[in-house]
């Protein structure tokens, strides 16, 4: 496809990004840490590390991994909320040489033992309180080196300072737990033990095993090397590097770090800058989470539809001081047009939409950030191609819905380990096959319909529950809304509804009105189910399969 795009890209946004420099992750963070050394790097329940110290901490880290004989391009897996501790050991890992396995800590020691064992993990790093479900794996997935630290760890002289929230948070009790072999993270970050010897890390070198969601068979690991991972930075920054001020931007993560998202935009796009990063352990937490922004003069935030649509209910958001704020990013799932533009209202600032995936590290196009299209997932990254295809492979024309596909110096080298299912998600000439369906407009604005598993097929007819749950969406009385299929006698499948009410007195019989009055009758909702909360993934992402298999 003729990259039509272009001619609506920002003044400023080149069409390609130069890979050469930095030319890898340990390359970007040495020139970070050299640049913002006094500036702080990272806040969390209070406490601060600078960019100097985040320089020897991991340097620490790094050289405790050597010590060990853990080799350049071994497996260290972190499970880590967002805590001090995560950048340390992410850079330090990264600096020995190693390849970085994030893992969720809400994971069941099955999926723990999946990850493990799938990647060979030699080094596990993680905090206490999951400690006990590597405890049931440990013995099976087998790491070499068990390293845990306690959730107050980095925090020092500064616990006797921290907030009742935060007090709360470090005094949960830890499940009880045993591993010999198991050695303190801040024993050995406290050690004066044998220099770190840098180590010769390439472009074409592993960074990530970064394992996909799983909701539809066995996770995988998607091989994401430093170059995928510094195309991903380097594109984002020239294309909201205009908004930003290398050394004076304040960002909120409140999505773990160990999601991709996080991980490219707030961890390195924003280190890269020289960003102060404020990490929100638990931001389910809304209370907590509002009067940490209410301390907090941000310039930036980013999260999921979700966590906006939740801070817009949240009855202190609107108290809270906007006037810093310049840069909204939302991904990991579609933002909904009812709460971006709430969103704009109440701050004053675009809600900027990003859209990826995991196998593109992630970020494969993003919105206007001034002037979003309203319902489009934006323009594709510099230095990024895409096509619209059907189930044959043949390219479509404008217009034409498809099988959004993209090549790119960020997409991944393959999923590890696993020839046959890479062959299926990549075309011979480099294309990746999202799995989404989308279409281009006539000025090269993307377009995203939905994704081809959770497509609703009544009497023959395609309904995307995107659309579905944008107009219940638009009714005031609705706070959250899902919409799946469901067996029907009649249709082969029949669109159902599962609604979280913001006004207690919504009727069903109101917002099927409601729904008729806006959709085509195949696509109405023929049964709704009202919910007190819906099922989330780790990040918030609202999920239909759950909801579906509960049938």
């Amino acid at each position: 496809m003729e990259p039509i795009w272009l001619q609506r890209y920002p003044a400023g946004v080149p069409a390609t990004v130069d890979l050469s420099e930095p030319p890898t992750l340990v390359a970007l963070f040495e020139a970070a840490v050299r640049r913002y050394a006094e500036q702080t790097a990272y806040r969390s329940f209070g406490a601060r590390l600078s960019y100097r110290e985040l320089d020897v901490l991991s340097a620490r880290f790094a050289a405790w991994l050597q010590a060990q004989g853990v080799a350049r391009g071994a497996r260290v897996a972190l499970m880590l909320p967002n805590l001090l501790q995560y950048p340390v050991c992410l850079f330090g890992a990264l600096r020995a040489g190693c390849c970085v396995v994030n893992c969720n800590p809400l994971y069941t020691p099955r999926e723990l033992e999946h990850q493990l064992s799938d990647a060979g993990a030699e080094v596990i790093v993680l905090v206490e309180h999951c400690a006990h479900t590597l405890q049931q794996v440990a013995a099976a997935a087998r790491p070499r080196w068990v390293v845990v630290s306690a959730l107050g760890d980095l925090l020092g002289p500064l616990r006797g300072t921290l907030t009742n929230v935060a007090t709360r948070y470090l005094q949960k009790q830890v499940p009880a737990w045993s591993l010999p072999q198991a050695q303190r993270l801040s024993t050995l970050l406290a050690a004066r033990g044998p220099r770190f010897t840098p180590v010769a890390v390439a472009p074409q070198h592993l960074a990530f095993l970064q394992y996909t969601g799983g909701t539809t068979g066995i996770a995988k690991g998607a091989m994401l090397t430093h170059r995928n991972m510094i195309a991903n930075v380097l594109q984002a920054q020239a294309w909201v590097g205009s908004q930003l001020q290398p050394g004076g931007e304040r960002v909120v993560t409140a999505l773990p770090l160990y999601h991709v998202f996080a991980l490219m935009a707030n961890c390195l796009l924003f280190l890269h800058l020289g960003a102060q990063n404020l990490l929100i352990a638990n931001p389910r937490d809304l209370d907590g989470l509002v009067r940490a922004l209410a301390r907090e003069r941000f310039t930036a935030i980013s999260g999921v539809n979700t966590l906006f649509n939740a801070l817009l209910n949240h009855p202190g958001f609107a108290q809270l001081d906007f006037s810093t704020l310049r840069l909204t990013l939302g991904g990991g799932m579609a933002v909904q047009g009812p709460v971006a533009e709430r969103w704009q209202q109440l701050t004053g600032c675009a809600l900027t939409q990003a859209y990826g995936l995991t196998e593109a590290s992630p970020a494969v196009a993003i919105n206007l950030p001034q002037a979003p299209r309203a319902a489009s997932i934006g323009l594709p990254l510099p230095s990024t191609e895409i096509s619209i295809r059907d189930e044959q492979g043949d390219e479509l024309g404008v217009g034409a819905a498809g099988e959004l596909c993209v090549r790119g110096p960020q997409v991944m080298a393959g999923y590890w380990q696993r020839l046959t299912e890479t062959a299926q998600v990549m075309y011979a000439d480099g294309f990746l096959r999202t799995g989404d369906v989308g279409y281009v407009d006539a000025e090269g604005f993307l377009y995203l319909v939905d994704r081809k598993k959770d497509l609703i097929l009544v009497s023959g007819f395609n309904v995307y529950p995107n659309e579905v749950e944008e107009v219940v969406m638009s009714h005031p009385g609705v706070a959250e809304v899902a919409a799946v299929g469901v067996a029907d006698e009649r249709c082969g499948e029949a669109v159902k509804i599962f609604v979280v009410r913001r006004d207690p007195q919504l009727s069903a019989e109101a917002l099927l009105q409601h729904c008729r009055e806006r959709l085509t009758a195949y696509k109405v909702p023929r049964h709704i189910e009202f919910r007190d909360a819906l099922p989330r993934s780790n990040v918030g992402k609202i999920l239909r399969r759950a909801l579906k298999e509960e049938r």
